[in-house]
């Protein structure tokens, strides 16, 4: 902890450090041997002089009947795998249930910003993806993180949060219960000190933790500068599965996931794209399950004419050939039984699932 306070200290520089040295000793050197390592002059105030009243702090938000721990990197309940990226974490701060950290991950992943279709997306892969026996990673944000996280919970799987807040400081608040509930089904992780911020420059630094503790990764819907593309890459860096799904070619959401794709990504149709990379797992199911998420038989004579991406309604209009009135009535009906859902551009083929 005393390392991980050091201002700016690169966690490479850290692991160098410490091949050379145990923590005892580098508390003990003089400044001239830690300048030689090039330590800069308020690391090396840092490391003599530690803050040893924000480490205790740190160290009493520990409490295990909160399921509240920290681990540090020699700790066995490290992950391996996430000791093999360039730049793991020395701490882990962590709510929940800890023996998840070395279930078999896959990551979930997309832009804030989504679509019905990206929402339902990721509810039904997180879902399905939990019932053949993965753990469902992501980063606890708006959007298509907060989906898959909820699809997981509902079909009694097992979920991970990745955080780039403290974990005494829940970012976004919008997702306060839903940090509840994957505390008490999954686990809450941070590399970040319990009270720290919801700092812009903590979020790409959490995206490495969520790709590094995964076998995969999938995007949902990213566009071309989503934050989704950025665990994309630590998933490429880190040689770890890339899929993407594929969606409307005039849908700004989807590009991020076609470039991927261009790029090499596995386009996903279904969960058994998913899954047949991972069949020597013991603990994943080789069939994917068969879950009450599909569509409806469309028999309706109005469904055909609606998209699986916004339809207007000046669209359904000319397509049915309809009045107002009776095609107004017609989509009410169809809303109502979650056939289709009704944004504010128009309508779009749904699922009936409720989510966050």
């Amino acid at each position: 902890m005393i390392l991980d306070a050091v201002p700016s200290l690169q966690k490479r520089s850290a692991f160098k450090l410490l091949s050379k040295h145990s923590l005892a000793e580098l508390l003990t050197l003089p400044a001239s041997t830690l300048k030689s390592y090039r330590l800069k002059e308020n690391q090396i105030n840092a490391l003599l002089n530690p803050n040893l009243t924000q480490i205790e702090e740190n160290l009493s938000w520990i409490d295990e009947t909160q399921n509240r721990n920290i681990i540090c990197f020699d700790d066995e309940r490290y992950p391996k795998p996430l000791k093999e990226i360039s730049n793991p974490p020395l701490l882990l701060y962590l709510e929940g249930d800890v023996s998840l950290l070395k279930s078999a991950q896959v990551a979930l992943v997309g832009s804030r910003n989504c679509t019905p279709y990206g929402q339902d997306k990721a509810y039904q892969f997180a879902a399905e993806l939990a019932q053949a026996g993965f753990t469902v990673t992501s980063g606890m944000a708006l959007g298509i993180d907060g989906f898959a996280h909820q699809g997981a919970l509902d079909h009694n799987g097992k979920t991970i949060a990745v955080l780039g807040t403290g974990l005494n400081n829940i970012y976004p608040k919008r997702h306060i219960k839903l940090a509840k509930n994957i505390s008490e089904q999954g686990l809450l992780v941070s590399e970040f000190w319990p009270n720290s911020p919801a700092i812009p420059s903590n979020f790409p630094r959490r995206n490495r933790i969520i790709s590094g503790l995964s076998l995969g990764v999938l995007v949902v819907e990213a566009s071309k500068r989503s934050g989704s593309l950025i665990t994309a890459r630590y998933a490429n860096e880190q040689n770890r599965e890339l899929f993407a799904l594929p969606g409307s070619i005039d849908n700004s959401q989807a590009c991020g996931c076609h470039h991927l794709i261009q790029q090499g990504a596995k386009l996903v149709v279904d969960i058994n794209d998913i899954i047949e990379e991972f069949t020597h797992l013991r603990s994943i199911k080789v069939t994917a399950p068969e879950l009450q998420l599909s569509l409806q038989q469309e028999t309706h004579p109005v469904m055909k004419h609606i998209d699986f991406h916004i339809t207007t309604l000046e669209q359904l209009l000319q397509r049915t050939g309809l009045d107002i009135i009776n095609l107004q009535n017609q989509l009410v009906e169809l809303e109502i039984t979650g056939r289709i859902t009704a944004t504010a551009e128009g309508y779009i083929k749904g699922k009936n699932n409720t989510y966050v």
